[in-house]
């Protein structure tokens, strides 16, 4: 199993590390200063892009780390683009994008890519490409338990040459930004059919009459830039060439798109937390309590080895998931994906919770990338499906290999 980035990942990631010393960590308090002097000039939350991430945007064209999460276009394996992702996770709200690879453009771009006709693919998958637009995903809804996907009951009738879609949705991430131009929806084309050929995805175009985008949620308090919006949907009319694939292709079509993103996500995540350990260390070794530096202290000591002996079993699941969906596929790489949606959001949580308590008061602030980071990784713990669906598959695929496996005798005993 050969987890190691190849020669021109290898290369790519290092132009990424300067990349982010360079111009992305700099960068991240130009971005919080622009995005609250809009806030303040709309007198609340702004969804408006700050210029300085468009000035990383065109950096980044030209030192060559642009949609590198695209093997048709980038060359790269799962397992080489995963280092590049858990770079861009330590800047996890700047570095994404400013590389065209940010959720969930990324996963719609992949829809596209595959599934879109010529038209679709040229009306928006070239200028998502090109980072011009940007998209939403519209799956979950409020008044049903989305972590069963089978819930979804957002209707998409045909009428003729339309499709006539009514429903309400929520955390539809980037649909507040007002680059967002067309939202990928999951709902039901026939709920009389076989229970995973119920669904299907359609392309909506948000200036559609009827789509009304009715707030953007925040998470834990922050507000993202892009928004995570709930949005109703009443008698929307798109045409019938909208439909992304077939009908009753909509549970089909959302298995490939997950697979590579919850790479994308879960590495980083590792990213997250390699920056929480990175700033935990500065913050013990450059502060004195008790007639010396904090990191003297043993707990702080196990917090330490806690947090490095959690991100390197984080990364190489990961990794190990990677390679799978790069050799089998990701019906191949099932048990894994779902593993390392768990593991990895959890990792990040736990050394970003000892991060923020080793910076004290300051740990909970927005002085410090912490908190907003440690926020993002708990919401990973519900987004994309809960942990406990994840967990039920892990447990259920561990049950079956046993189930179908005969006891084993105990080695020089007799006995079972």
């Amino acid at each position: 199993m050969d987890l190691g980035p190849g020669p021109r990942a290898s290369e790519l990631l290092a132009t990424l590390r300067t990349f982010m010393t360079e111009h992305v960590y700099p960068a991240e308090k130009v971005y919080a200063a622009q995005l609250a002097a809009a806030a303040r000039e709309n007198g609340g939350v702004s969804h408006v892009l700050p210029p300085v991430v468009e000035e990383l945007k065109a950096t980044a064209r030209t030192l060559g780390l642009w949609n590198l999460f695209l093997p048709d276009l980038s060359g790269l394996t799962n397992v080489e683009y995963a280092y590049l992702a858990e770079e861009t996770g330590r800047s996890p709200y700047l570095a994404p994008e400013a590389m065209n690879c940010a959720a969930p453009d990324t996963g719609n771009m992949e829809l596209l890519h595959m599934f879109g006709t010529p038209e679709q693919k040229q009306r928006w998958l070239a200028p998502l490409l090109d980072g011009t637009m940007r998209s939403g995903f519209s799956m979950t809804e409020p008044d049903v338990a989305s972590s069963d996907a089978r819930n979804i009951a957002t209707s998409i009738v045909r009428d003729g040459d339309e499709y006539v879609i009514n429903g309400r949705k929520w955390w539809t991430t980037g649909a507040a930004d007002p680059r967002c131009a067309i939202l990928v929806l999951m709902g039901k084309t026939d709920p009389e059919a076989a229970v995973y050929r119920q669904q299907s995805m359609i392309l909506v175009p948000v200036d559609t009459p009827g789509v009304t985008i009715l707030r953007s949620l925040p998470i834990f308090g922050y507000h993202d830039q892009h928004g995570h919006c709930e949005i109703r949907f009443d008698d929307v009319r798109v045409p019938v060439t909208n439909l992304l694939g077939a009908e009753g292709e909509g549970f089909a079509i959302a298995q490939a798109r997950l697979g590579p993103g919850r790479i994308h996500h879960a590495m980083r995540c590792v990213g997250m937390a390699e920056r929480g350990l990175e700033l935990m260390v500065r913050r013990t070794t450059a502060r004195e309590a008790f007639g010396g530096p904090i990191s003297d202290q043993g707990v702080v000591r196990n917090w330490i080895a806690e947090s490095r002996m959690e991100i390197e079993q984080a990364r190489l699941l990961v990794l190990k998931a990677a390679w799978l969906i790069d050799q089998v596929g990701i019906q191949g790489a099932a048990t894994e994906i779902a593993a390392i949606k768990v593991v990895a959001p959890r990792v990040a949580r736990n050394v970003l919770d000892r991060s923020i308590q080793a910076h004290g008061g300051g740990g909970v602030t927005d002085d410090f990338p912490i908190a907003r980071m440690w926020a993002s990784a708990r919401i990973l713990g519900i987004a994309d499906g809960p942990d406990e669906v994840h967990l039920r598959t892990v447990a259920r695929t561990q049950l079956r290999r046993y189930r179908d496996t005969p006891p084993t005798v105990s080695a020089g005993t007799g006995r079972d």
